[in-house]
């Protein structure tokens, strides 16, 4: 049981360093905030036809055939996505955007009450995207687990053990991220320096 557990875990910390890296690429706003903007006026529809439909708000991608499973595995599918505390991950998400957003903006002083009212104004539409991430995970867990087993796997965050993992997984990973940056460059260094061993007694000589 641990190590799906421990593997998951390391993904709630990939996540949640990636957020910094897309943030730029998924809010292009950096020309924008270099120069006042004409107000937006919707298009005009041609004459006899229809209005643009509005853009929908995005929702994780799914599986539009996704198998259908009974509310109680369901259920502990979810139990397990928040009690193990990946959901975490997606908690800084929606406020990392807005950052950057707002950093984007730090040349347009006359826009930051507007902005930060606007900002405020979408925590709860943002929130609603948190949760349907929170469900798309939580369907990820029931069909890679069956029921018994998110049961097991529940049971487990509930204990006093489950409860001390998740509480000290912040620290064990910001751990074993500092430990990683110098064992990578010492393990790249030693298999180089095996490498080329290895191919002078075959003849070989390697820059």
């Amino acid at each position: 049981m641990s190590r799906p557990i421990v593997r998951s875990q390391i993904l709630r910390a990939v996540l949640a360093g990636a957020v910094l890296a897309i943030a730029p690429a998924a809010f292009p706003l950096a020309a924008w905030a270099q120069a006042p903007q004409k107000p937006a006026t919707p298009p005009k529809a041609a004459p006899g036809k229809p209005a643009a439909p509005t853009p929908a708000v995005p929702t994780p991608a799914a599986n539009t055939q996704a198998p259908a499973f009974a509310p109680s595995h369901m259920a502990l599918a979810r139990e397990v996505m928040l009690s193990s505390g990946i959901a975490r991950s997606f908690d800084s998400i929606i406020p990392a955007f807005s950052e950057q957003i707002r950093q984007n903006a730090v040349t347009r002083p006359e826009l930051g009450k507007d902005l930060d009212e606007v900002l405020v104004g979408l925590q709860p539409e943002m929130e609603m995207q948190k949760q349907a991430m929170i469900d798309t995970a939580a369907r990820i867990y029931a069909t890679r687990l069956t029921e018994a087993e998110l049961a097991d796997i529940a049971a487990f965050f509930r204990s006093p053990a489950g409860k001390r993992y998740v509480e000290t997984q912040p620290q064990v990973l910001d751990g074993i991220v500092q430990a990683m940056q110098g064992w990578t460059q010492e393990v790249s260094e030693y298999v180089m320096v095996r490498v080329r061993t290895e191919m002078v007694k075959r003849g070989h000589q390697l820059q």
